[in-house]
């Protein structure tokens, strides 16, 4: 019996309209555009408006790369979207998906690895796809980030923005998609990166703005932690398949922090140029930020049929993850 390899069919994206920019910035924080740049590479961010939501944007980047794949929504098997962002906690982001989409047939389920969370999704669906238990898949990240942004506090608001990028995966007897896949965690430093919930920190000293459901970064930490693993991560998973640097085309990084990503690279001694970045003009967008970036780096002619792309993350829980994918 053949293998069954999880094919990537079809890539989407959606971006919200408002822009917010670094200009834009300095009239709500105390900051400057030059500090921000300077700090983490970021020009400028996206926004949804006060009646658009995480289902709302991944709805419309899931149809996309459904039209691009060239299937109906009425025959996908199972979407998942990755969120730190859901509408709600319950229904799931993946089921309002599926009413937006018209998808009745699908099995939906919603996964929280923050930044990491495509890539947990991407693995997830693949496992299923090379079971057998499903033929495609419809997987989502997709983020409201400024709906839970502490916009008193310069350290953090200036990082993030909000979108959706989608992949369709359909089963496949050639080697190819998702070639393969690593995930990882230690909630041992969860603390340095939160969103409060029904168990929201209220401590002071972490939250001197008094919004306790608001983003809360150690940005020293995760900085460390996110280069360290990020590097780890690209080099585990081409040993892991008996391939170099010079063997990829590219190399999709969460973008979180242009130090961060410069941090690695050096840390890996890689090219800069085999590295795609996306980030200065839509911030740290988590879940969304990968498969985004994935999607335009397909649009720009950075990866074409047949190459090799390493998509790596890092995020809250602390998670991290990478895949190695073959288009």
């Amino acid at each position: 019996m053949a293998e069954i390899f999880a094919k990537i069919a079809g890539v989407g994206k959606y971006i919200p309209e408002k822009i917010c920019t670094n200009k834009d910035m300095e009239n709500i924080v105390d900051t400057t555009g030059e500090w921000i740049v300077a700090r983490t590479g970021i020009h400028e961010r996206r926004f949804a408006d006060e009646n658009t939501f995480t289902s709302d944007l991944a709805a419309k980047a899931g149809a996309e790369a459904l039209k691009k794949a060239n299937i109906d929504a009425s025959e996908i098997e199972l979407i998942i979207v990755a969120s730190a962002t859901p509408d709600m906690y319950t229904p799931s982001t993946s089921c309002l998906v599926q009413k937006q989409l018209g998808a009745s047939s699908a099995a939906c389920f919603d996964i929280n690895a923050a930044c990491s969370g495509f890539i947990y999704s991407l693995s997830v669906a693949n496992s299923f796809i090379k079971s057998g238990m499903y033929k495609n898949a419809l997987i989502i990240g997709a983020e409201c980030l400024s709906k839970v942004t502490e916009f008193k506090d310069r350290n953090t608001c200036v990082l993030f923005g909000d979108g959706a990028g989608a992949a369709v995966l359909v089963a496949a007897t050639e080697e190819s998609g998702v070639i393969s896949t690593r995930l990882g965690a230690d909630g041992r430093g969860g603390d340095v990166l939160t969103i409060g919930g029904i168990r929201a920190d209220s401590d002071e000293t972490r939250r001197p703005f008094g919004n306790p459901r608001t983003v809360w970064m150690d940005g020293s930490e995760v900085f460390k932690f996110a280069v360290r693993v990020m590097a780890d991560e690209v080099a585990g998973i081409l040993s892991d398949n008996g391939k170099v640097l010079d063997d990829i085309n590219l190399i999709i990084p969460h973008q979180a922090n242009i130090r961060i990503i410069d941090g690695a690279i050096k840390r890996l001694k890689c090219d800069k140029n085999k590295v795609f970045t996306n980030l200065h003009r839509y911030g740290n967008m988590s879940a969304a930020s990968i498969p985004i970036a994935l999607c335009e780096a397909i649009e720009e002619g950075r990866l074409t049929s047949g190459d090799f792309a390493v998509l790596v993350g890092f995020g809250g829980g602390l998670t991290w993850g990478s895949a190695l994918i073959s288009l």
